[in-house]
């Protein structure tokens, strides 16, 4: 019997050694960068899954993050992520992990084999919306029965797994094969799969963001600055891209409510917050477009 790489034992796994714990840091250091460096081989599907995300936010759609144990983790922390960086709000955005999010430090494991409950969660989705499921044998049953749920309401699924040929890549819209070598503990998918999966997870959304004009010169112009952190970040991006001193910017951002883009335009061409508005309204929010306008 043949075990799919994520299962297989790794040919460097017996460097894993006590006592010489530099040897066995080195191994698992390079593990990781060879898993990380699949993503290299999916970057076309990549592009498209986060055109598909694009295309859900714009249609007023949802983001169905799906999975379970550790990839359920990656896919979270991806989600959960997405409003402090880009303001995508959170009625646009859900989370359906085998077992619930864990609230402790224990993961209930055998959530993963059922699908009690994904049914009813799933009751929502349309075919404006895009589901993200994740699991890196690409045969997880409470992902495989979520995708093909979702698939049924016409919604298009992203499918990111790391065995070639799984159910998961098979039948998703848009496939994501990152694959990554057998793991240095063998089947502990926790660390190279789940750090190929992280990389693919925060490229889709990073591109999504980019695709909605949430991105401007490698910098996060959708954010709503609500702490000190991202008012003192907000700042520095007002400054920058409106070409202002840091005072300038403040008083714009305040007038702005925090809302970084209309803030620059407010900035930089002296609109009111109502103007800057209506600019950003006919430029669907692609701040270069408001910007050039005279």
């Amino acid at each position: 019997m043949t075990l799919p790489p994520t299962e297989q034992l790794h040919p460097d796994a017996a460097l894993l050694t006590r006592g010489d714990l530099i040897s066995s840091a080195r191994a698992l250091a390079e593990g990781q960068i060879a898993a990380a460096e699949t993503v290299r081989g999916a970057l076309g599907n990549i592009a498209q899954g986060a055109m598909a995300m694009a295309t859900t936010i714009r249609e007023n759609g949802v983001l169905h993050y799906v999975a379970a144990g550790s990839s359920g983790l990656m896919a979270a922390a991806d989600a959960q992520e997405l409003g402090g960086t880009f303001s995508i709000p959170p009625t646009r955005l859900r989370i359906h992990m085998a077992g619930g999010l864990p609230t402790g430090v224990e993961m209930p494991g055998a959530a993963e084999d059922t699908t009690d409950g994904i049914q009813n969660a799933l009751d929502e989705v349309k075919a404006s919306d895009t589901v993200i499921a994740v699991s890196a044998s690409g045969s997880t049953p409470y992902t495989l029965t979520a995708m093909k749920i979702s698939k049924a309401r016409g919604a298009t699924v992203v499918g990111i797994a790391n065995n070639a040929g799984s159910p998961l890549l098979e039948e998703a819209d848009i496939p994501i094969l990152l694959a990554t070598p057998p793991e240095l503990i063998s089947g502990s998918t926790r660390m190279g799969a789940g750090t190929a999966q992280k990389i693919a997870l925060n490229m889709l959304s990073s591109l999504m963001a980019t695709e909605l004009g949430h991105v401007h010169g490698g910098m996060m112009v959708n954010l709503r600055a609500d702490n000190d952190k991202l008012r003192s970040r907000a700042t520095a991006i007002v400054a920058r891209i409106a070409d202002v001193d840091a005072n300038t910017a403040k008083h714009a951002l305040d007038t702005a409510n925090g809302d970084v883009k209309p803030a620059i335009l407010i900035a930089a061409r002296g609109l009111s917050l109502e103007e800057a508005g209506t600019r950003l309204k006919a430029t669907d929010g692609i701040l270069n477009a408001a910007l050039g306008q005279d």
